[in-house]
């Protein structure tokens, strides 16, 4: 078969042109951004080791827990309201939304560790309030560019895909706790510095790779994924097995530094995963046949690159933005799953009912969570148990995430299963956790934390998935974010007005009502028995979205992405290349050839 060439070199080697290309290609494509999403995602946790360093804060202004509590929550709320970066990603180009994160992350964590190191003189609450929240602030930047950009680069596969990339979110607390015990031996006030550099640095690294791009076809696209999906377990099975081992076993610097190598050696396996597809690309844009000759489009033909075909990426092309007015047709809706206005999908009772279920299911789950330490003291476990729970909690946060991403997408594809169905037995399982810790029994407390933990991770991917589905893509990095609004909400109004002042009553009643601290199974029985009714309640709502979208889910929600994608590749042409012959495989290349030959 001959066919028109790309650069080769002589005597069918490769030439120092070609290598470049392909190096371009990589550095360029799909594969590589997930890649580099992946190592984003495993820094953008810093939330999550509030516990580690709170102790400092808490020194720095003498305070009591209640104050403590307070800047807890401003930390939730700025890890939540992500609503301003998704408006900024709507207008502005990804590598300015992720600066911005990156810069609010270092202000924001250097501030405090600034404060905890005595190099700011008598900081007040309201100064750590207003930095905690602006650096965790900063994370919802870097997640929006790359849930929005992963989803829309591959959208056949977007619950995989938020699976994976919140699982890395789990498991970044985990991975920067080792890498801070080896840059600094344990000293938690540099553990905020820490989370300043680190995170905003990786960020600068890959600020031109994340991007949005045009997703094409790839052969057995999810395999790769379930490729993935076993180094990821590996890392977390590597992981659980530290925070066992280290509560036993002391370990010196070199050990850490150690582990460290071993972590990020484990990171970087995703890279050669990438590499691998981007070399089945490039042989397969060699080996394209149909027409009389292909051409990769490029941005300026006037400036073609020498090696145009294979410089150009296999896998990617930039698409173009519209503009609409978001407030046109507020209340004459396009049909599900096609691109809707940022009004039309807020006033959708689908919206409304997703914000229900994230107002009461994930804020039930992270009431339960915050709550844990008190939980296991009413119940006399000692504090290693206690810290043992919690640490299961992150473990099965990670699982959930990652089984809710992968299993939602094989029972849709292969069973045409609603999501909306598995969001309702989650909640349902979310209460049988929630009744065990209402009625506990000999280490009831163990199993609750592995099905809340289950339940919390189980349900972020679920709901950032059916936005995507239900609205499309085009403002999907607002929508979320408006969604993920209700979840700090939903904690806070269950935290203060149902766990915090039954609590308080039942303290209140018992033999040393002046510390309100409460012992014993009545703590926190009435409590959780509403949050389990409550969340009953929405399980059944849930069931109302299950049956509005049955139809929905019963077509190819996918459809007009293959479309897509069938409509690029008969866009192809081939550029006019200059080298001479080539010999791959069962191919030769002549430039002489405008025709395919056998």
């Amino acid at each position: 078969m001959i066919v028109s060439p790309p650069p080769s070199s002589i005597n069918g080697g490769i030439c120092r042109a070609e290598l470049s290309c392909f190096i371009q290609q990589v550095v360029t494509g799909r594969w590589f951004s997930l890649f580099a999403s992946f190592l984003i995602m495993s820094g953008a946790g810093g939330v999550y080791l509030f516990a580690s360093y709170s102790k400092d804060i808490k020194s720095t202004l003498k305070c009591d827990q209640t104050t403590l509590n307070k800047i807890g929550f401003y930390k939730d709320l700025g890890s939540n309201v992500g609503v301003i970066a998704g408006l900024l990603a709507e207008v502005a180009p990804t590598w300015f939304v992720i600066l911005i994160g990156a810069a609010l992350n270092f202000v924001g964590y250097f501030k405090i560790w600034q404060a905890v190191t005595g190099k700011i003189i008598r900081p007040t609450v309201e100064f750590f309030c207003f930095y905690i929240m602006v650096g965790a602030n900063s994370q919802n930047f870097a997640n929006t560019v790359v849930l929005v950009s992963c989803v829309k680069n591959f959208p056949e596969r977007r619950g995989v895909m938020l699976g994976l990339l919140k699982g890395f979110v789990g498991l970044s607390g985990a991975i920067m706790t080792q890498i801070y015990g080896a840059f600094y031996d344990h000293d938690t006030k540099s553990l905020i510095l820490l989370l300043a550099w680190f995170p905003s640095l990786i960020s600068i690294i890959f600020v031109k790779t994340i991007r949005e791009m045009r997703a094409v076809k790839h052969p057995n696209e999810f395999r790769v994924f379930v490729q993935f999906l076993c180094v990821t377990i590996i890392l977390a099975l590597f992981l659980t097995a530290l925070i066992f081992v280290q509560k036993k076993v002391q370990f010196n610097q070199t050990a850490h530094i150690t582990i460290v190598a071993a972590i990020l050696a484990l990171l970087l396996v995703p890279l050669l995963i990438a590499i691998r597809e981007e070399i089945i690309m490039w042989n397969l844009n060699k080996r394209t046949v149909g027409n009389r000759f292909t051409r990769i489009r490029i941005d300026n033909p006037q400036s073609a690159p020498s090696c145009s075909a294979s410089c150009s990426s296999s896998s990617v092309l930039e698409l173009p933005k519209q503009s609409n007015s978001c407030f046109a047709n507020i209340f004459n809706k396009p049909k599900r799953g096609e691109d809707f206005t940022i009004p039309q999908a807020i006033f959708s009772v689908d919206m409304l009912i997703l914000l229900t279920t994230m107002l009461i299911g994930v804020g039930a789950n992270l009431t339960a969570i915050d709550n844990l330490g008190q939980i296991g003291e009413s119940l006399n476990y000692p504090p290693e148990t206690i810290n043992s729970f919690i640490s299961l909690v992150s473990i099965f946060n990670f699982t959930g995430r990652i089984f809710s991403g992968f299993v939602s997408e094989i029972l849709l594809e292969k069973f045409k299963f609603p999501r909306p169905m598995m969001l309702t037995l989650i909640h349902l399982v979310s209460c049988v956790g929630y009744l065990i810790v209402a009625f506990p029994f000999n280490n009831s407390l163990c199993i609750a934390s592995i099905i809340i933990g289950f339940s919390l991770g189980s349900q972020v991917p679920l709901h950032f998935a059916m936005i995507s589905e239900f609205f499309g893509l085009k403002h999907y990095s607002t929508l979320f974010n408006f969604g993920q609004l209700s979840c700090p909400i939903g904690s806070y109004i269950l935290n203060v007005m149902v766990i915090g002042k039954l609590y308080d009553e039942m303290a209140l009643t018992g033999n040393n009502a002046s510390e309100f601290h409460c012992e014993g199974s009545k703590c926190f029985e009435q409590s959780f028995t509403i949050l389990a009714g409550l969340t009953f309640v929405v399980a059944m709502v849930s069931l109302v979205l299950v049956r509005r979208t049955a139809e929905f889910y019963r077509g190819d929600i996918y459809q007009k992405f293959r479309e897509d994608m069938d409509s690029l590749k008969t866009e192809m042409e081939f550029y006019p290349l200059e080298s001479k012959r080539m010999k791959i495989g069962n191919l030769t290349f002549d430039k002489h050839a405008i025709n395919f030959k056998k």
